[in-house]
């Protein structure tokens, strides 16, 4: 399966969400991350977006990537997509087939695990709703399984209880804490796509750092395309949820812009 080499995010647009998704996918998208959490996402909204894509012969469900989340209900409004008394694996289950009808699709290409039920560690719990995302990705409504914002020490404790590991691990990616070096070590060991979001929001001291300018008017880029270039070159598969029709041309074509790897060096310390 082909993964597309950026993704498309779809959190906090509301309202706006079908309009923009069908706007990345024109600006030439083919990756949209989403989440059945409404109190974040309007994933109905993204389903809205892909349908106006389609009938507008932008692109067939083939052409495209789509990823969603189990959430579990600390990390819900009331707006549940599972009944709260079942129990977890039945929540699983009941997630994903309201996602594929909000998606109006038979399978997602990722379901990512929405974060761990504790920052500590791997539970019981987590372990119960792996198994039963594996059984949904087994069953063909899923290709393959994630985890996101997630620590070394769960993949580690994921790895100790002998669990597949997953295709994907999706953080929040913070340049002070090296780029989440750690974590991207880990993935590289075990031959997993680490997939960065927040990398211009969680990064404000680097997108304006005068030496990151003075780089992108040297290459002729912006600072958006030079960190995002940056995270192609380091191993990671960024999102971008801008509404910037601009931005989302100027974000793709980011992979174009070659940093010098003196570049490369200065900003993996910038945030030290």
């Amino acid at each position: 399966m082909h993964i597309p080499g950026f993704l498309y995010g779809t959190a906090w647009k509301e309202e706006r969400t079908a309009a923009l998704t069908e706007l990345a996918i024109r600006a030439g998208f083919r990756g949209i991350d989403t989440a059945n959490q409404r109190r974040h996402y309007f994933e109905a909204g993204v389903g809205e977006g892909l349908a106006a894509a389609y009938r507008a012969g932008v692109v067939t469900r083939a052409d495209l990537f789509l990823q969603t989340k189990f959430t579990y209900q600390r990390g819900q409004d009331h707006r549940l997509p599972y009944d709260p008394s079942a129990g977890l694996a039945v929540q699983v289950a009941q997630s994903l087939a309201s996602s594929l009808e909000h998606l109006a699709t038979d399978h997602v290409d990722s379901f990512v695990l929405h974060g761990p039920s504790s920052g500590s560690g791997w539970t019981d719990a987590d372990a119960e709703v792996w198994e039963a995302m594996r059984k949904e990705r087994d069953a063909g409504r899923t290709r393959l399984l994630g985890v996101s914002n997630v620590s070394p020490r769960h993949l580690e404790q994921m790895e100790a209880a002998q669990a597949e590991l997953p295709a994907f691990v999706q953080n929040r990616c913070f340049a002070y804490l090296g780029w989440d070096g750690e974590v991207r070590s880990f993935c590289k060991e075990h031959n997993i796509t680490y997939q960065g979001f927040s990398l211009l929001t969680a990064n404000v001291e680097v997108v304006e750092h005068p030496a990151l300018i003075d780089f992108a008017q040297r290459l002729n880029a912006t600072p958006a395309q030079v960190v995002f270039s940056f995270a192609h070159v380091v191993g990671i598969l960024p999102l971008t949820g801008t509404s910037d029709p601009d931005h989302m041309k100027q974000d793709l074509t980011s992979a174009s812009v070659k940093l010098p790897p003196e570049v490369i060096l200065a900003i993996e310390s910038m945030a030290e």
